[in-house]
């Protein structure tokens, strides 16, 4: 599916949301794509930059009602439950490629779709050309925490999990819990136990491991800033810090937006801002914690999609996506 002389074209269905936000600022600068329309049936016949104003002066495209003309890609950026009835309801070519940003079809129950975690399914991805599910934000940010111990069949004790997300997690529809006023000096533990994003990482890590793994006891916890992820999981190991960042390193050492620290734990900041996942972890007394940081809007949601996309296409892995982070 190489397209080596000419540009895609991509087309955004719910043009008006934060991902699709991010989307079109990391497409507008992509070597290798055109967009072809940005869908948003409230906002249709204005122009993109009046919802997305830091666009301003990048773009004069204008939101359309409705699916365009046939495009190389469609970027499903809908709420969990729309995309599903939306790919039901609109004739979409054959050749035509959806990357799709909801929970819809993460799991195997569509044999049309293959789980988009570049880290894990590279090469089925890439060889298969088959419609992509992106990953959850949460979801990301952990089984890249886990994954090479899985690998390793390591996953011997409970997981304890707390990740901490920002307000553009929750989405652009306003609800109690995310207007400035509740998030702001506040943070909120919120479905413990039972997020939804539980699912997919013990589905993964299962399919890695090739047996059952041990309990995961997942705390989500709403945050008072507006981006990113910060995931933190500890758990037994045997093995000490040197050997940890030995086998972490080594099992990303051909991924190019998974960086292990050396000594210490990541920041925020170090990811906000870029499609990186930057991974640390320290040891005591035979306990072990990995902190994972990432943007959840960029290596959480859109920019992984476009990640899956360059994979997809044979473009190069990072291209689009060598974006900087706001260190203050």
């Amino acid at each position: 599916m190489s397209v080596e002389h000419s540009k895609i074209r991509i087309g955004i269905i719910g043009g008006a949301g934060y991902a699709a936000g991010e989307a079109l600022r990391i497409l507008l600068r992509h070597p290798h794509v055109d967009i072809a329309f940005a869908q948003s049936v409230s906002n249709a016949g204005k122009y993109v930059f009046s919802v997305h104003k830091d666009l301003v002066g990048e773009t004069d495209l204008l939101f359309e009602a409705s699916m365009q003309d046939d495009c190389d890609v469609l970027l499903l950026c809908l709420g969990h439950g729309q995309s599903r009835d939306w790919v039901v309801n609109n004739p979409i070519s054959s050749r035509t490629r959806i990357i799709d940003l909801s929970q819809d079809f993460r799991y195997s129950d569509n044999d049309n779709f293959i789980y988009g975690l570049p880290e894990l399914y590279r090469d089925d991805i890439r060889a298969k050309k088959k419609h992509i599910a992106n990953p959850g934000c949460f979801a990301t940010a952990i089984q890249l925490a886990l994954l090479p111990l899985a690998q390793k069949r390591m996953l011997h004790s409970d997981m304890h999990i707390t990740a901490i997300t920002g307000s553009t997690g929750a989405g652009q529809t306003l609800s109690a819990s995310s207007h400035f006023s509740w998030r702001s000096q506040n943070v909120q533990i919120y479905k413990p136990f039972q997020h939804q994003h539980l699912r997919e990482i013990e589905f993964s890590l299962q399919q890695v491991c090739k047996s059952e793994i041990s309990p995961i006891y997942f705390i989500p916890i709403r945050g008072n800033f507006t981006r990113g992820i910060h995931a933190s999981i500890v758990t037994k190991t045997n093995l000490q810090p040197s050997q940890l960042v030995d086998l972490f390193t080594e099992f990303y050492s051909q991924h190019p937006f998974v960086t292990i620290l050396q000594e210490g734990l990541p920041d925020l900041k170090m990811a906000v801002q870029t499609n990186k996942c930057i991974i640390g972890m320290e040891t005591h007394k035979g306990m072990t914690v990995i902190a994972s940081v990432i943007d959840n809007l960029i290596k959480g949601a859109s920019g992984q999609a476009i990640q899956n996309m360059n994979i997809l296409f044979e473009f190069p892995e990072t291209a689009g996506l060598l974006l900087k982070p706001s260190g203050f």
